[in-house]
């Protein structure tokens, strides 16, 4: 017999639609969007919280929001992993938590369903949660292609487990390459770095992985740092657009002048047992390849009965109101929010505008409560600023271009203030601090992938050879 779905709902989330009970405040996403949505929420409403006339629910699969800006270095090691992300519960201490997958907006009966983490994926265990505003904040999910090899061979660069993953497997691909000094083929291959996206995830990654491996090289006395090979395909004739073109062009000599590959209106065609095959006719074997050639909405959003543009989005309003429902909120990367400076007909998908958003779609929420009018939300694109390893950067800010020591410079100092919390900024401040006195490790703990590894062949053993 098919199992049968139960759905409740506690007592916690009961509906404010219904017997004067609190009014219900549904976040779905805990990112840069849904954190700081319900942070502001959480001060604005804070004697309305205090009362219980007004209760914010967080809904995501981590107890945590990842700044993804600071990914990069977190992978190369100048910054602690665990301080590049803030715990909600921290953070939102006056609102409720509720770790697990969103598996389906139903607006018109004012709920989402969710399967809780930890639970089976089988749909038994799946429950609702009812809302009389719901802010959909779900974010993008990587964005691939049906290419053979790649979902075996890649990984993405989203995540803080994505880019400890990188550091670990970097270092021992190093750790190959110099166990193997006489195997010509299995070096080449160790010492092959691919990357596919050249957006601020894919420049970044790479430029500050390639200065971190080739620093790195110092403790290996049998590799030389030019064996490596660090090969960046783009599939435009553009690189960093967000920074303008000239700049683009700048730093595709940078990480030229560097020894990386920069390989431009080219595509990956196969990445079969990591043999890499490009569109340009070139061939080789990788250890590492890496896809950050862009992102796409969260599939959560087409999952609903929203209104959804042709790439996915939400359609929302400049107030960042779903179109024609009023109770429903929406901004960052899974919506189309109108873009009211004149730079383009939505805005971008970036920080800049999350954090901005967010904080004029708590204000909004605030204002409905009260009986007030909302606010449209504009605000001009003022620039971008990235990092291309320690001590290099580039920046295009209101027309300023600047590249080198003062980009970097830029760019760690309007991150380190967008992160939340006095703690993280801090233990950020420290750790880079430490930095100018100490190297980088270089220990790679690739075993943390198969932390049961070592038991379960413990465990295995023939009983007379388990003898101690």
């Amino acid at each position: 017999m098919p199992s049968t779905t139960t759905r409740t709902s506690g007592p916690a989330v009961a509906s404010g639609r219904g017997g004067g009970s609190a009014k219900q405040i549904v976040v779905v996403g805990g990112g840069y969007v849904g954190m700081y949505t319900a942070l502001r929420l959480q001060k604005r409403l804070r004697a309305e919280l205090r009362r219980g006339e007004v209760a914010v629910t967080v809904i995501d699969p981590q107890s945590y929001m990842t700044y993804q800006p600071f990914l990069p270095e977190a992978a190369a090691g100048n910054l602690e992993p665990r301080h590049v992300v803030a715990p909600l519960r921290k953070v939102l201490h006056r609102c409720r938590i509720v770790n697990g997958f969103v598996t389906r907006i139903d607006n018109a009966a004012r709920r989402v369903t969710i399967c809780p983490a930890g639970t089976r994926t089988d749909g038994v265990a799946e429950r609702d949660i009812p809302y009389d505003i719901l802010v959909v904040a779900a974010g993008s999910i990587s964005r691939t292609l049906p290419i053979p090899g790649l979902a075996e061979n890649g990984i993405g660069f989203k995540t803080v487990e994505e880019a400890i993953f990188m550091r670990n497997h970097i270092v021992h691909q190093l750790d190959i390459a110099a166990a193997n000094p006489g195997d010509e083929r299995v070096r080449r291959r160790a010492l092959t770095f691919v990357f596919v996206g050249a957006g601020f995830a894919g420049i970044e990654a790479m430029a500050e992985l390639e200065d971190m491996a080739r620093d790195a090289c110092k403790w290996y006395p049998n590799i030389d740092p030019g064996e490596m090979r660090w090969v960046m395909v783009e599939a435009t004739d553009r690189i960093l657009p967000e920074v303008g073109p000239e700049m683009g062009r700048w730093t595709a000599h940078a990480l030229r002048r560097r020894g990386i590959e920069v390989k431009m209106r080219t595509l990956l065609k196969s990445a079969e047992n990591r043999h890499i095959v490009l569109s340009d006719g070139e061939e080789f074997d990788a250890g590492t390849l890496v896809w950050t050639a862009g992102v796409k909405p969260h599939p959560v959003v087409q999952d609903s009965d929203l209104p959804i543009d042709g790439k996915g989005r939400v359609k929302t309003t400049a107030e960042l109101t779903v179109e024609g429902l009023p109770n429903v909120y929406a901004a960052g990367d899974n919506a189309a929010v109108p873009d009211l400076s004149g730079k383009g007909e939505f805005t971008a998908p970036n920080a800049q505008h999350a954090v901005r958003q967010a904080k004029r779609l708590a204000d909004n929420i605030v204002a409905d409560l009260r009986g007030k009018p909302r606010k449209p939300y504009k605000h001009a694109y003022v620039g971008s600023v990235a990092s291309l390893g320690l001590h290099k950067g580039v920046a295009n800010v209101y027309g300023l271009q600047v590249r080198g020591l003062p980009a970097w410079v830029m760019h760690r100092t309007y991150h380190l203030s967008r992160m939340p919390t006095v703690n993280r900024k801090f233990r950020i401040t420290m750790d880079w601090t430490l930095a100018l006195f100490f190297r980088r490790e270089i220990v790679s703990l690739a075993e943390l992938e198969r932390p049961r590894k070592e038991f379960e062949l413990a465990a295995g053993r023939p009983r007379e050879n388990a003898r101690a």
